[in-house]
C-alpha cells in the first residue's frame, strides 16, 4: 500500500519544538545567568525557544573562472 502525498515527511517541513525539557530549560536559564543551583526547579521562569535556521552557501565556480583567465 503506498502513502498519500499529503502524509509524507518533507525535509522542509520539520518545525521546530516550542517546547524545552526540563534539563534544556535550566541549561538556557544557567547560560543567561538567571538560575541557580540552589532555586527550585518549580516555578521557574519562562525561556524563549531559539530558532535555528541555516543559511544555504554559494557554490562557488572556480574551474569556470579558472578558463576564463586563461
Amino acid at each position: 500500500m503506498t502513502l498519500d502525498r499529503s502524509l509524507k515527511v518533507r525535509a522542509g517541513a520539520i518545525k521546530t519544538r516550542n517546547v524545552l525539557t526540563r534539563a534544556e530549560r535550566i541549561a538556557q536559564l544557567q547560560r543567561q545567568e538567571k538560575f541557580n543551583e540552589s532555586d527550585d526547579v518549580l516555578g521557574m521562569p519562562k525561556t524563549r525557544v531559539m530558532k535555528v535556521s541555516l543559511k544555504k552557501k554559494k557554490k562557488v565556480k572556480k574551474a569556470e573562472d579558472d578558463k576564463k583567465k586563461k
